[in-house]
C-alpha cells in the first residue's frame, strides 16, 4: 500500500495591495503622500490645523472655532455639494488600499497617492499629535500623519454662467512646507473643478505673504489687485437679526390689538411701546448712516 502524500505547505497570507503609484521608484528617503476626503473622525486634527494656521497668519484673535462647531457643520452634505475638506496624509511606508474611512466616499473621490523622494528624512516633532485617524486602516502600523488640508465649497460666477470652487483654507504644517505638498492640495481642488465642469477656483491671500503670492502665480493664478474683501460679521451682522426680531414682535402685538384693553393688557402695551421706540431708534440710525 502506497504511503499517503504529505500535506501541502500552508498558503502564505496574502499581502494587502498597496497604493504605490505605477511607474514610481522610491529612492533616497521616500515619503508616501495621500490626499483623501476628510471623515468626521478627522475633526480633532482639522481643528488643530486651523489653529496653527491662525497662529501663522497672526489672526488668533479671530479664532473661535471648536471641535463641536466643526463637527456640526462640515459634514452635513455630500462632498462637493457644500463644505469639502481634502486631507493630506504622509507616511514612510506605502499606503494600503482597504479601510472603512477610505471607502466611506471612495466612489466620489478615490484617494490620490504620490511618492516624494527626499534627500533627507523629515523630522516631525508633532507626529504623535497628528497621527491619522485613518492610519490604522490605511497604513501598516499606523504610520500615517496629517500634514495639511484644504477646505473649499461651491460658489457661482454670473459672468461665466458656471459654478466654481472657493478655497477657504489651504494649510501645510511647517516641517512639510516647500516639499510640493501645497501644490498637491491645490491641484487636487483644481482637477476636481475641471472634472465637474466648473469655471474657476479662487481664494484670497494675505498681502504680506509674498512666498504664497509667488507660489500661486507660479501655479497660474492671477492676483486681482483691484478687488477688496467686504465682510459683515460679529455685532454688525447680529444687528440685522435684532431688527428682524423686533419687527416680528411688533407685528404680532399689532395683530392682537395694540391700544385696546379688550385685546391686550397693560404690560403688553408697555412692551409694545418699548419695541416701537427701539425700532424707531434703529431705523433712525440706519437712515442717518445712509445719508
Amino acid at each position: 500500500m502506497a504511503a499517503a502524500a504529505p500535506p501541502p505547505p500552508p498558503t502564505p497570507a496574502p499581502t494587502p495591495p498597496s497604493t504605490v503609484p505605477a511607474g514610481s521608484t522610491p529612492i533616497g528617503h521616500p515619503l508616501f503622500a495621500r490626499i483623501r476626503l476628510a471623515h468626521p473622525s478627522d475633526v480633532p486634527h482639522i481643528h488643530k490645523l486651523i489653529h496653527q494656521m491662525a497662529v501663522f497668519e497672526r489672526l488668533t484673535h479671530l479664532f473661535s472655532a471648536t471641535e463641536a462647531s466643526l463637527s456640526s457643520t462640515l459634514f452635513t452634505s455630500p462632498p462637493f455639494q457644500s463644505f469639502t475638506v481634502f486631507i493630506l496624509e504622509v507616511s514612510s511606508k506605502p499606503f494600503l488600499v482597504d479601510g472603512p474611512i477610505l471607502h466611506s466616499h471612495h466612489h466620489l473621490y478615490p484617494p490620490q497617492v504620490q511618492v516624494v523622494n527626499l534627500d533627507l528624512p523629515i523630522d516631525d516633532p508633532e507626529a504623535d499629535a497628528f497621527r491619522s485617524a485613518g492610519g490604522g486602516d490605511g497604513v501598516g502600523g499606523g504610520e500615517a500623519v496629517l500634514a495639511g488640508f484644504v477646505l473649499f465649497f461651491p460658489n457661482y460666477s454670473t459672468f461665466l454662467g458656471k459654478p466654481g470652487f472657493y478655497v477657504e483654507d489651504l494649510f501645510v504644517r511647517e516641517c512639510y512646507r516647500r516639499k510640493g505638498f501645497g501644490r498637491m492640495l491645490l491641484s487636487a481642488v483644481a482637477r476636481q473643478a475641471v472634472k465637474m465642469g466648473y469655471g474657476r477656483v479662487e481664494w484670497v491671500v494675505l498681502d504680506w505673504n509674498v512666498n504664497a503670492i509667488r507660489f500661486y502665480e507660479e501655479m497660474g493664478a492671477k492676483i486681482l489687485q483691484e478687488w477688496r474683501i467686504c465682510r459683515l460679521t460679529g455685532e454688525a451682522l447680529q444687528a440685522y437679526g435684532k431688527v428682524y426680531l423686533l419687527n416680528k414682535a411688533l407685528k404680532r402685538l399689532k395683530t392682537i390689538g395694540i391700544g385696546t384693553n379688550n385685546s391686550c393688557d397693560k404690560k403688553e402695551q408697555e412692551f409694545a411701546l418699548k419695541i416701537e421706540a427701539k425700532s424707531s431708534y434703529l431705523g433712525f440710525c440706519k437712515s442717518s448712516a445712509m445719508n
